[in-house]
């Protein structure tokens, strides 16, 4: 497989109105006397450039302005109409900054000024640097046996919402690479243990002598050892999904995957796990991710995956256990609605749902049935029961055979009234019996749907033999996925997403369609069995 390079284009289009000649936009009068003042917190006559905590309290002043837009130096910027801002400098050390101020005023017109200050900030992180050197020297490895092990996003998010690589999926000069970090004194050190050969991403092979669009591994001078400074993590993502540590390699140096960074934000570290990420060089950057181990087989040995769930109170359960199926809960949605949008072959009918043995059983069939053949079930709770937020557990064994496409998942209330992908789509399970053992989990929403869907995989063994407990937990923050309580995909929440209202449940079990491809031949019936669905506030 490849990995794309992604380009996000934004376009932005003004449309401005002919104004008749005699029309009068009132008087411009430009900003004049624009002052600054810049307050260094805790600096006095012994410590000029401040306590340490890099704080920074600016004001600015001027006739006539509106607004002010400081840019503060260190590639940040923010405005205050009242002119009087706070700004924390999380760059180690003492550092000089030229802080630009930008006083607008009525009519568009603006006057600026500058400011040179120094300012000292003291970071210090010694779990951090502890678990890196392991307080000597550690050797990490990239951990190609773990689930997203590379990634890439946007620039906001901690996870990596555009790709993720499955287990041992890239190239084997990334999975070769070791990694030294060590202690020099005070100071850390790193290195590139007998590595010469790169994996570069392909914005930047032209560094690496290579050319191409997509990914390659090229002969690399990595050698010669590096130092490494912690910093505070200047950080776009939420505050609890980061450490608030990153790291800056001398040198250009780099964590294997080269994407023209050295500058390294740790999202989560331990003894023998280390999650990190960086933005590309490059005008219109993303967010990598990379996952790093101290096995060396790609392993990581003692990362705690398990579902820790914040809801407790059961609040609405179906176990199954009436003789039929309860139909103020669960409407059928019968026949093939144009291939329900996925090519589909399947024609649903109310027959192939039956409530037995305190289980339910959708029961998919090569058989003619109103011009199609193949039939099957599908129901759902919509405007029965739905709720919003908690944890969705439903225990179930799959159906097995190519073709088969088994789906547990939910849509918002809100579907009727503004359709798909806007409602949003949360995927608690899906499978495909041409792929056995491979479970989804997956979020369609607006720009991220169909094959374009925020979606993670795990493997699981005896999915149609056995029963196993598929379950989100969902929050305004994130929305976790997980297979008998271990953790594989997480999602950031927020409230530009349509993830913040009810949303009702759907079981069904289709044949073929785009996600799924042909149906085996030899096929005759297998059924989808559901023990129990539990929702946990």
């Amino acid at each position: 497989m490849k990995i794309k390079n992604l380009l996000i284009i934004i376009l932005t289009m003004s449309i401005f109105s002919c104004q008749e000649d005699d029309q009068q936009f009132g008087e411009v009068v430009e900003p004049s006397n624009l002052t600054i003042e810049a307050e260094i917190l805790g600096a006095d006559e012994d410590n000029p450039n401040g306590d340490g905590s890099g704080e920074v309290i600016f004001s600015a002043s001027a006739d006539n302005a509106m607004n002010y837009r400081f840019y503060f130096g260190d590639g940040a910027n923010d405005s205050a109409e009242s002119g009087i801002i706070e700004k924390k400098y999380t760059r180690n050390g003492l550092n000089d900054y030229t802080v630009n101020v930008v006083a607008s005023g009525i009519g568009g017109t603006s006057v600026s000024k500058s400011i040179d200050i120094t300012v000292l900030s003291l970071f210090e992180d010694e779990e951090a640097k502890q678990f890196l050197t392991g307080g000597s020297s550690k050797t990490w490895y990239v951990a190609s046996q773990e689930a997203g092990h590379l990634g890439v996003g946007p620039i906001d998010s901690p996870t990596p919402d555009f790709f993720s690589a499955t287990p041992g999926l890239l190239a084997n000069c990334l999975y070769n690479d070791e990694i030294t970090f060590g202690i020099d004194g005070q100071d850390i050190t790193f290195d590139h243990v007998n590595q010469d050969i790169t994996f570069f991403n392909a914005a930047f092979l032209d560094i690496g002598g290579g050319g191409g669009d997509s990914d390659q591994c090229l002969p690399f001078d990595v050698s010669g050892q590096k130092m490494v400074s912690l910093l505070a993590s200047e950080s776009s993502v939420p505050q609890d999904q980061t450490r608030g540590t990153s790291f800056q390699i001398s040198d250009d140096g780099f964590m294997s995957y080269y994407i023209n960074t050295s500058k390294y934000e740790i999202l989560e570290i331990t003894e023998n796990f280390l999650h990190i990420r960086g933005l590309s060089g490059q005008s219109d950057p993303l967010a990598w991710y990379i996952k790093f181990t101290t096995n060396p087989d790609g392993s990581v040995g003692d990362q705690d995956n398990e579902l820790d769930s914040q809801f407790e109170d059961l609040v609405w359960e179906e176990e199954f256990d009436q003789n039929s199926l309860d139909e103020s809960v669960w409407t059928y949605e019968t026949g093939n609605n144009n291939g329900w949008g996925n090519q589909e072959l399947q024609y649903y009918t109310e027959d192939n749902a039956v409530v037995e043995d305190d289980m339910l059983k959708i029961t998919a069939r090569a058989e003619n049935t109103n011009g199609f053949d193949y039939s099957s079930a599908r129901l759902k709770t919509e405007n029965n029961f739905d709720f919003q937020y908690g944890r969705i557990e439903v225990r179930a064994k799959l159906p097995q055979g190519d073709g088969t496409w088994p789906a547990i998942w939910m849509l918002g209330s809100n579907f009727s009234q503004v359709g798909w992908p806007d409602t949003g789509e949360i995927d608690i399970m899906e499978h495909s019996g041409n792929d056995p053992g491979v479970i989804h989990g997956s979020l369609h929403f607006p720009d991220n749907s169909g094959g374009d869907a925020v979606s993670e995989i795990t493997s699981v063994d005896n999915v149609s033999s056995e029963f196993h407990n598929y379950t989100v937990e969902w929050s305004e923050n994130k929305i976790l996925f997980a297979v008998d309580n271990q953790i594989y995909h997480e999602f950031i929440n927020d409230p530009s997403l349509p993830f913040n209202q009810p949303f009702f449940i759907i079981l069904n079990v289709a044949m073929g369609g785009t996600f799924v491809g042909d149906v085996d031949p030899n096929f005759n019936e297998s059924s989808m069995e559901i023990d129990y669905i539990r929702v946990y506030q």
